[in-house]
């Protein structure tokens, strides 16, 4: 379970990290935790979410690849291969949404998806904020761990779902 932390130079920056142009890598036995952007498969990225995800069905690989190019994004890799993902939305400064989180089936039950939160939560860049957000069907213990809690004001929020929306979560669908 040790953890190893290590600055990586980019070649090619994304928005959100262009200001420091440095990434991290944790390591935990087989599997390692980065953020540099190179790595992700978006192929990958990109089927999970439109086929086998209930949040993302449909979704346009184009989206899925701007989604990316302006989040900070965390993908989960044994060796070289990418197993799990997730991303975050932010100011910087006040607030981060935390989005597109998967592990694929065959890698989950070993605690990567609450190593994924951790080095998210614990991430330099991303403290400090009045309020962090997700949206979830099925993993509310998980994120309960990291003082997730229910909308303290539920009618304070608002939402609006684009009508020419290409994808079909099971969220606007009615109840």
């Amino acid at each position: 379970m040790k953890e190893k932390e290590t600055s990586l130079a980019s070649q090619s920056l994304s928005p959100a990290l262009s200001q420091r142009g440095e990434f991290s890598t944790w390591q935990r036995g087989e599997y390692s935790i980065s953020t540099d952007p190179s790595r992700l498969n978006v192929d990958l990225i990109h089927d999970f979410l439109s086929k086998q995800s209930y949040w993302a069905t449909g979704r346009l690989r184009d989206v899925v690849e701007r989604s990316i190019q302006n989040s900070l994004s965390f993908g989960i890799y044994r060796g070289r291969d990418q197993v799990g993902f997730a991303r975050i939305v932010s100011d910087y400064a006040t607030f981060a949404w935390i989005a597109d989180v998967f592990v694929l089936p065959e890698h989950r039950g070993q605690g990567l998806s609450t190593w994924l939160m951790e080095t998210i939560i614990a991430h330099p860049r991303l403290q400090g904020f009045r309020r962090w957000v997700l949206s979830t069907k099925d993993a509310h213990g998980l994120y309960e761990k990291f003082g997730f809690i229910k909308l303290h004001r539920p009618e304070r929020w608002m939402e609006r779902p684009d009508p020419k929306m290409k994808e079909s979560p099971d969220y606007w669908k009615p109840v």
